[in-house]
């Protein structure tokens, strides 16, 4: 029975709920003023619902409006269901009831204005829609069939049959779209010369045409003038006028704009500092798909920088900036043979301390003399050396040049050098604007240089038979032309084995072999040999699933995107001796977690001669900032330097306590000698730490055996350590007392000192008479050897024979 009634009940609620009322027309829809006068009650503020037919539940009773009047039978079946249901609203009796307000009638449809079109071949004649246009209707104008995404339509219905038509737009439109293609070409034209000279007059000038089309309001030109701007490129380096674009771009919906509004944010650049203003503009900026704010983000999360640390937050960014391995501003897209370009990271430190050593920047006399040393015929050299590659790839200071390396490795490949064979395939089988695509004569030389044993040329054959360049497909071949190639430690023959036993082409799949070639590639920095190592790890597929190690590969493979290439030019400004344009670009970097732009942002503003930018009271706080970010991400020498920062109270207070912490920590984790020598000087001095003479010389004798170059001053610091020892020995010993209490004369007799003036005379003419029996001593001639036998001399040969013998050596005078 109770369930019978449940299921009426339900049944009930479920009708009321689906009233007809929003189906009946207006004027049925409208209920009239109903009121329940109360005495000393005020009137209810809430208006019950609608039932069924305009009524309303009040206090279990139904109350119709007077125009709808429900039928006999539904008025009982309601009368029979009012015990079963539950009510919607209930009204205590004696209170009034709140007037229902008309429902406004429906907003009537706005006639759809018809454009006249212009252009086309029906100009001033309006649309006609639906109009019929390859089988299809269109009830709007459209972009379907034209490339350069202007609206238009049809003057007719079909299309196809008549062929009227014309452009969805007015005058203004037109002339403003006339204007904005115009700006467009310039805008072009202007990139164009940037990217294609490398002369700095002609850099200034596409630059000055940028800067007036920005004045135009076009919205990249306004960006790279403004990044131009700020990082002093071929501009006048201004911060402020650069904040000015950047916030009015911003204002635009501009995500570039938005990550630098960012960046000068988190820098104090040009503003005040504020770490919670520089997120929300790289969150904006990430959210309108910007890559760069991507990492920015991903390495904040990883380090913990302004928010709480994140392994899978960092991993998420990483991942998607990696993920971009086919876009223009790709990280995997430039890659080749070899892996993909190298990233040049020069340390300012190390090449102020020792110029010349870490740059890769390669002299334009050493370029020189290769080409002289390629012109004579030394094709070794030249292939050896990297001439070819070098214009092939570009980079260390080379501008890439298909030409000059196709030349270079066609002599080579002439002369018989197999390595020239195998790049000659590789340029054919890539194509490019001066050596068109041909997957047949790339094959050629990829098996000409195989069947003579070349790496590179295997692995070019290997790939030819696993995408089928010019060959059936066939996995057999490619796998054994692969195990070739990484027999040899080829990393691109490596990488292939590793991606064939990942996705189980042409063998069984097998993750731990993958994973095995893989981590082979990535040791000769292959960049998709790290990406696919991130995927396993982050995915846990082969190995055990670690978020840590995947981030720090996936931010491996970030570090080699395009915007890398700032590194050697924020180097550039440093060699020219401009530290604010270096600065600038440094810190950007270093927001974008490179550990090596960090160190360079300390070191200058480290200088006292270092960057304008930013007060001296600033300078030590910002470096010690830096050096902290790098001697996270690993970097000894940071580490180092900020002991030295707490031990001399650069940027902070004076904390002794917390200087050996890193000193230790460089010592114990890097095995650093510098580390270890200060630790000795405070064991030494017992600042810090508490003062023992014995683990100070412990510290000296590792910091000796960690570095050579640590042997000289350990040993001063050891003689040092002698000499204090053994006058801490003679203050204890309380020598003054112990001499004060010595009579020698009951020890050596009353004529104790005539003893003593005997001995030391005695001594004194034994070492002279011994100096001079060593001066009156003849020296002997060396032994000859004895000579063959030989025809008796004439007789004036004796004579002759003496006269040579060298005289015996005099004494030399007293």
């Amino acid at each position: 029975m109770k369930t019978t009634r449940t299921c009426q009940l339900l049944i009930v609620v479920i009708f009321l709920s689906m009233g007809t009322a929003a189906d009946l027309p207006a004027e049925e829809n409208e209920v009239p003023d109903v009121k329940q006068n109360t005495e000393g009650e005020e009137e209810e503020e809430q208006v019950p619902p609608l039932g069924p037919l305009g009524e309303r539940v009040v206090a279990g009773q139904s109350v119709y409006s007077q125009e709808e009047t429900p039928a006999p039978e539904e008025a009982g079946q309601a009368q029979g269901e009012q015990g079963h249901e539950e009510p919607q609203e209930f009204v205590v009796v004696g209170e009034e009831k709140e007037d229902l307000p008309d429902q406004p009638p429906p907003p009537k449809p706005k006639p759809k204005e018809i454009p006249v079109v212009i252009g086309g071949t029906a100009a001033g004649e309006p649309c006609v829609f639906p109009f019929l246009f390859l089988g299809k209707e269109y009830a709007d104008c459209t972009t379907e069939g034209r490339r350069d995404g202007r609206l238009w339509c049809a003057t007719t219905y079909d299309y196809d049959r008549d062929k009227k038509w014309g452009f969805c737009e007015t005058e203004e439109q037109a002339e403003e779209r006339r204007q904005a293609e115009e700006m467009e070409e310039q805008y072009q034209s202007a990139v164009r010369m940037i990217n294609t000279t490398n002369r700095r007059s002609q850099k200034r000038e596409a630059y000055e045409r940028l800067l007036k089309i920005s004045g135009k309001g076009h919205t990249k030109a306004s960006e790279k003038v403004a990044y131009a701007m700020l990082f002093g490129d071929y501009m006048a380096q201004n911060v402020t006028k650069a904040k000015d674009l950047f916030e009015k771009l911003a204002l635009e919906g501009s995500p570039k704009a938005q990550m630098a509004l960012g960046f000068l944010y988190a820098a104090g650049l040009g503003v005040n500092s504020s770490q919670a203003k520089a997120l929300v503009y790289y969150t904006f900026g990430a959210l309108g798909g910007n890559l760069v704010a991507h990492m920015i983000l991903g390495y904040r999360y990883w380090g913990g920088v302004g928010v709480p640390q994140s392994c899978e937050s960092a991993l998420t960014h990483y991942r998607l900036v990696a993920n971009h391995v086919q876009s223009l501003s790709s990280v995997a897209n430039d890659v080749s043979l070899t892996g993909g370009s190298a990233v040049q990271r020069i340390r300012l430190l190390d090449e102020v301390e020792n110029p010349g050593s870490t740059s890769s920047m390669l002299e334009e006399d050493l370029i020189q003399y290769y080409q002289f040393l390629a012109e004579k015929g030394d094709i070794q050299a030249q292939v050896g050396v990297g001439l070819g590659q070098l214009h092939l790839n570009g980079g260390r200071g080379v501008e890439q040049n298909h030409q000059r390396a196709y030349e270079y490795f066609n002599q080579a490949a002439n002369a018989g050098n197999t390595h020239a064979m195998a790049f000659l395939g590789k340029m054919y089988s890539e194509g490019s604007e001066f050596v068109p695509q041909n997957n047949e004569t790339a094959l050629q030389y990829f098996k000409k240089a195989s069947e003579l044993g070349n790496p590179v040329g295997q692995s070019g054959l290997g790939m030819a038979y696993l995408y089928g360049r010019g060959v059936p497909v066939n996995y057999e071949l490619a796998l054994k032309y692969f195990q070739k190639a990484a027999e040899q430690g080829w990393v691109d023959g490596q990488l292939q084995l590793g991606f064939m036993y990942y996705n189980g082409i042409g063998v069984k799949r097998d993750y731990k072999q993958a994973l095995k070639y893989f981590n082979l590639a990535s040791q000769a920095g292959h960049i998709l040999a790290y990406y696919n190592l991130a995927q396993m790890h982050a995915t846990g597929t082969g190995v055990m699933r670690s978020c840590h190690t995947a981030v720090e590969l996936f931010k491996n493979v970030c570090e080699r995107g395009r915007w890398s290439e700032r590194l050697m030019t924020a180097y550039g400004s440093f060699k020219d001796g401009d530290m604010d344009a270096a600065l600038v670009q440094y810190l950007l970097l270093a927001e974008q977690g490179y550990e090596v732009a960090q160190s360079n942002v300390a070191f200058i503003l480290d200088q006292t001669e270092g960057s304008r930018i930013f007060s001296e009271n600033e300078t030590y706080p910002r470096a010690l900032l830096h050096w902290t970010r790098a001697a996270a991400q690993g970097y000894t020498v940071a580490r180092i330097k900020l002991g030295d920062y707490h031990f001399y109270g650069y940027g902070t207070d004076v904390d002794y306590e917390t200087a050996v912490i890193h000193y230790r920590l460089a010592s114990e984790q890097q095995n650093s000698a510098q580390a270890m020598f200060n630790l000795g000087y405070m064991h030494e001095k017992g600042l810090g730490i508490k003062q023992d003479i014995h683990l100070a010389k412990r510290f000296y004798d590792m910091a000796a055996e960690a570095s050579p170059d640590a042997q000289v001053p350990v040993f001063l610091a050891l003689c040092k350590l002698g000499f204090i020892y053994a006058l801490q020995y003679l203050q204890d010993l309380n020598l003054k007392e112990a001499v004060s209490q010595v009579d020698l004369d009951q020890l050596l007799g009353p004529e104790w000192d005539l003893y003593l003036m005997t001995v030391i005379a005695l001594l004194l003419g034994t070492v002279i008479a011994y100096r001079q029996r060593q001066h009156q001593a003849p020296l002997r001639p060396p032994p000859v050897p004895p000579r063959p036998a030989a025809p008796a001399p004439p007789a004036d040969q004796p004579d002759q024979q003496q006269q040579q013998q060298p005289a015996p050596a005099m004494p030399e005078e007293q």
